[in-house]
């Protein structure tokens, strides 16, 4: 799979969620992801492969990694860039 071959299929990734402890909001459209952590939110554009979320602003590359641990209809759970920790997210 290139990385303009996107795989968007999992609609259970879509929608709003919120990290247990509240600090962190994600929305997620089949077209963009959005972080909002305090500061004004910048949506950006995101492709998956196999279980890994690539994001980049407006296609800028590098691309941001999340790394999905576990997903389900309620659950997502996410290592974020940069950290071995997974964030813990409901919907």
């Amino acid at each position: 799979m290139s990385a303009c071959n996107t795989n968007k299929s999992d609609k259970r990734l879509q929608g709003t969620w919120k990290s247990k402890d509240g600090s962190i909001t994600l929305k997620i459209t089949d077209k963009q992801f959005t972080m909002e952590e305090g500061v004004s939110p910048i949506p950006e554009d995101y492709f998956m492969k196999a279980d890994t979320i690539f994001t980049s602003f407006e296609g800028n590359q590098p691309y941001t990694k999340f790394v999905i641990k576990k997903l389900d209809d309620h659950n997502l759970s996410l290592i974020m860039p940069d950290d071995s920790v997974a964030v813990d997210f409901t919907k």
